[in-house]
Order: C-alpha cells, then structure tokens, then sequence
C-alpha cells in the first residue's frame, strides 16, 4: 500500500503503475472514461491502463514521481502566488477542453494535495468527483475548498500560505464564481460524509472568506 485516502487505498502495482481500489464499492470506470477524454485533449491527467479481471471500483494508472503541490508549499519550495496561478491556469485549461452533452468537464475537487509536481508539469489526480456543467463551479469548490483549510484549526501551518494562494487562484476567475456557484459548492461540501460536523459548520465562514478574497478585501 503506498496511500489511503478518505475513499479509496493506493497499491505498487507493476514498475511504473499503481492500483486505486474504492473502499465502498463505486465504479471508477466513468472517471477513467473522463480521464481519457480530457488526457487526449492534452490535459495532464494521468494515463490510465485497461486491466483484465479488475473489479469496476479498481483503477489502473500510471505512476506519477513528484511532490504535491501542497508538500511543496508546506516545504518552502513553492511560492504561495504561484501556487494560486498554477491552480488557476489548470482550471482553465480543463474548461478549454472541448464541451460535451451536458458541459464541460469539471474536476470539483482541484487543490494543492490533488496536484503532483513532476518533472513534465503538473498532473491532476483523483478524478471521483468530475461531472460535466458551468466552469464557476469548479472555481467555487477550489475556492471553498482553500478557505475550509484557512479556517480549520487543525492546519494552521497551512494557513498562511492559503492566504496567498486564495487570491492568486480568484484573480480571474469564471463569471459567476463568487454568486450561486459558490452557494452551491457550499450545499456540495454541506452533504459530503467525509467533512465531520466541525467542518460542515465552518462553511460559512469559508464561503464569506471567499467572497472577501474575491472583493479585493483581506479579511
């Protein structure tokens, strides 16, 4: 096992591949399709393989050498501001991939820990949340996202440096980002079973830090 996450466990599988296996029985198969879609559009994600008699909630990939975004601005070795533009510019270049029936593609949970920085560029990983519609959506979950972290007492070392990336990232972002997007990212987050109920009663607060952000306010 190389990693466990709150949804599914990370194996060694082969030299340069992993396995991804869900813990509660979801199918990966419609976010490697995803994955494929966008990776063919050249957007980095990661290059998936087809495994004969793998379960639907298993995902083959490659294996990506690198740090994450977030180990990097933990570290030092990355620049807040710079940090917020990468995010900010990989948002961009997924909703530059050509729409489907439906809109265009959505990752919905783009943030430092799901960014690897390998020597190519970087890559975006765990597609579980990719749905097609409105680009403002994306930006909202990032942006609530960052600012559930700035709030959470738990990372305050991480929080100084959110601080920086959360303006990089909201510098130009989508129309209607900071408006029912954002209400909507909140509902999201509200209804996830992964957030305890600390978490769920910070949203609040990480949606207003957003808009203040987005205003131009520091708060």
């Amino acid at each position: 096992m190389l990693g466990r996450g709150r949804t599914a466990d990370v194996y060694a599988l082969d030299p340069g591949w992993v396995l991804r296996r869900y813990r509660d029985g979801l199918d990966a198969r419609p976010e490697a399709e995803v994955m494929g879609y966008v990776r063919g559009h050249g957007f980095p994600a990661p290059l998936i393989r087809a495994d004969a008699g793998l379960g639907p909630g298993d995902l083959v990939m490659e294996r990506l050498d690198g740090p994450t975004q977030a180990e990097q601005l933990l570290s030092g070795q990355l620049a807040p501001a710079d940090a917020g533009a990468e995010l900010a510019a990989l948002l961009r270049r997924l909703h530059a991939v050509p729409a489907r029936a439906g809109g265009r593609v959505l990752h919905l949970d783009l943030h430092p820990e799901n960014v690897i920085r390998t020597a190519d560029g970087p890559v975006v990983i765990d597609w579980g949340t990719t749905e097609l519609g409105d680009p403002a959506l994306d930006w909202a979950m990032s942006a609530i996202v960052l600012a559930e972290v700035c709030l959470h007492p738990d990372w305050s070392d991480a929080a100084p440096a959110l601080r920086v990336v959360l303006p990089a990232l909201l510098a130009d972002p989508a129309p209607g980002t900071t408006g029912p997007a954002l209400d909507e990212a909140r509902a999201r987050r509200t209804a996830n079973p992964t957030l305890t109920g600390e978490e769920k009663a910070r949203l609040g607060a990480a949606a207003e830090l957003v808009r203040a952000v987005a205003a131009g306010v520091t708060p």
